[in-house]
């Protein structure tokens, strides 16, 4: 079945929402195409807030934003974005408000904002409240609004649509084509631009924050057409996922004063982050978070966790602007945060690497600006360098409206001047290739086995601490689970609602986004940001300062090739030259 848009974006969670609604405002015709209905889709689980400099409980300035993104990334920010993302957030938030986003409020009616990890005052010299807030549902507003002003716009949705194969052609995309759920029909979607939001793959890890939903599929299927992933090599960890689970506590708990602690309950950020303890970035407490488990002072059962302590704050803070936080201490572990301290650990989060882009949101071919004509990507998908080497708390909601936004612009200005490009004799072969290669396979291995041992391996050789030694027999591993999955059988041969084929389609995905992360980290000789190397153990300017493009070797399956991009470390106004990293 062939549909016809000018631009169909893919993925339906803030990023594809906010890119579809601005394209649609650009007179084009707009197809959303999404895995899952869109109000389920993964932004939902992000809590906190959304940042944005708009002083509304101290002063603040858009300049101290961008320091402080360019500084939590370790210096390897991209400058120019990091500019325009700070400039174009509080303008974002308050289109947003207009919108109808309930956004909790200060007392004299204007937005809400908290304090969050790495956001400060005059570079540096102290916290401030920037993060804008819906209680700690934040991003499953952020949905809602924008999926009624798609509704408005005229958008098309799709939903439990799943995107197989991209389809371009002489440096050009025309369109995706899509397996349906409901009933196992392929779909090809012709379109003059295409915008992929479908994402990260957090599900490479035994213990995340991310949903099921989250196999990086776009990521891969980019890569295996040859071209380049950026900076998978780092990879977030969020200090405080429930014990054993990995469910998001966000770090707005931290934002409204609660403390980690040891099995001593010694304060422990102290000694980390002295200027803004339990509030520093993401990547420094995380490992602060291992370093205190694996000097022998984690608690819990397995004295593999830490406490977050709420004990001293008021009920009113807890049950009212933590309020699904509690709701989920006391489903999933029993524990009442009003009276008990809760035990979280690290989880795998959020990837700061991805398709490559620039600005606008067209996808990149190489290190030297090569693009990929009516390609665009925005979201965790891709990688336009606004997080560096490690992102801010709040700034992935942010990301999502700014560079959704102008994709979205982008795209319907390309598309009103474009035609369809022709369609090759037959854009779903490769579709209907892979689907009948899993359900005809006499192949005896199974996917949720070879999943288990995927997610444990790279938890343990590619996590938080990582070292030459481990990430080389990852490498290995990861060669072993390859072959295997080309014997791999798939039992339910039906056509409607078929998880089994749907399991097996999205490991391949993973596979794929572990050997590009897993060669990147390898590759990388350095410490920085979330890549923290045991045997190397420092930030090394002179050698490192620049991005990671990884391609996949196309004669021969397994092997990574590995380019480089220059960091771009002048804004259009502002710059901020690398320095030493404390707080």
């Amino acid at each position: 079945m062939q549909h016809r848009y000018d631009v169909v974006v893919v993925g339906a969670g803030g990023a594809g929402l906010m890119a579809a609604l601005y394209a649609a405002k650009g007179n084009v015709s707009v197809a959303c195409v999404s895995k899952l209905y869109p109000t389920r889709s993964h932004t939902g689980a992000a809590q906190g807030g959304i940042g944005a400099s708009l002083g509304n409980v101290g002063e603040d300035h858009w300049e101290w934003h961008m320091f402080d993104t360019i500084k939590g990334g370790d210096y390897l920010t991209d400058q120019d974005a990091a500019e325009v993302f700070s400039k174009d957030i509080v303008d974002a938030v308050i289109e947003l408000e207009h919108m109808g986003l309930p956004f909790s409020r200060e007392a004299d009616g204007t937005i809400a904002q908290r304090k969050f990890g790495g956001h400060t005052r005059e570079f540096g010299k102290a916290a401030v409240e920037r993060a804008c807030y819906a209680k700690d549902r934040t991003g499953h507003m952020i949905l809602q609004t924008l999926y009624q002003q798609n509704v408005k716009n005229g958008t098309t949705f799709y939903n439990e649509f799943h995107v197989f194969d991209l389809l371009i052609e002489d440096g050009r995309c025309k369109g995706v084509v899509a397996y349906e759920l409901a009933t196992g029909e392929i779909h090809t979607f012709h379109a003059k631009a295409v915008i992929l939001a479908a994402g990260g793959y957090g599900r490479v890890f035994k213990i995340t924050s991310n949903a099921y939903t989250l196999t990086g599929d776009l990521m891969s299927i980019y890569y295996r057409k040859g071209l380049p992933l950026e900076d998978m090599e780092f990879y977030q960890f969020h200090p405080t996922g429930l014990s054993k689970l990995g469910i998001l506590v966000t770090e707005g708990i931290r934002g409204e004063g609660g403390i980690l602690r040891n099995d001593s309950h010694e304060r422990f950020m102290e000694r980390y982050a002295p200027t803004i303890k339990d509030l520093a970035p993401r990547d420094i407490v995380a490992r602060s978070m291992i370093t205190e488990i694996r000097e022998g002072r984690g608690v819990g059962p397995d004295k593999d966790a830490i406490y977050i302590d709420l004990t001293h704050l008021p009920r009113e803070t807890v049950e009212g602007k933590l309020a699904e936080i509690t709701d989920l201490a006391r489903t999933y572990l029993g524990l009442d945060p009003l009276k008990e301290m809760v035990l979280v650990q690290p989880t795998a989060h959020y990837a700061m690497g991805g398709i490559p882009t620039d600005i606008d949101g067209q996808c990149l071919t190489d290190g030297a600006g090569g693009k990929v004509e009516g390609l665009y990507a925005a979201g965790e998908q891709a990688c336009v360098s606004l997080h560096g080497a490690n992102r801010l708390g709040t700034n992935s909601l942010g990301d999502l409206v700014v560079f959704g936004r102008r994709a979205g612009i982008s795209a319907a200005k390309y598309a009103r001047d474009a035609d369809y490009g022709r369609l090759g004799e037959d854009p779903e072969a490769e579709t209907r290739e892979l689907i009948a290669g899993l359900k005809n396979s006499s192949g005896k291995e199974n996917a949720a086995a070879i999943r288990k041992e995927l997610q444990e391996t790279m938890m343990n050789n590619v996590g938080i601490f990582r070292n030459g030694p481990d990430m080389e027999k990852q490498v290995e591993i990861l060669k072993e689970l390859k072959a295997r999955y080309q014997n791999v059988g798939v039992a339910d041969v039906s056509a409607k609602f078929n998880g089994d084929l749907i399991d097996a389609v999205e490991l391949g995905f993973l596979l794929d986004c572990a050997e590009a992360m897993t060669a990147s980290a390898v590759n990388r000789t350095e410490s920085r940001g979330a890549h923290e190397r045991e045997d190397y153990t420092t930030r090394d300017d002179k050698n490192w300062l620049k991005h990671t493009m990884a391609y996949k070797d196309m004669n021969n399956d397994g092997n990574v090739l590995i380019g480089y991009k220059p960091v771009a470390l002048k804004g259009y106004t502002r710059s901020f030259e690398p320095k030493a990293r404390v707080y």
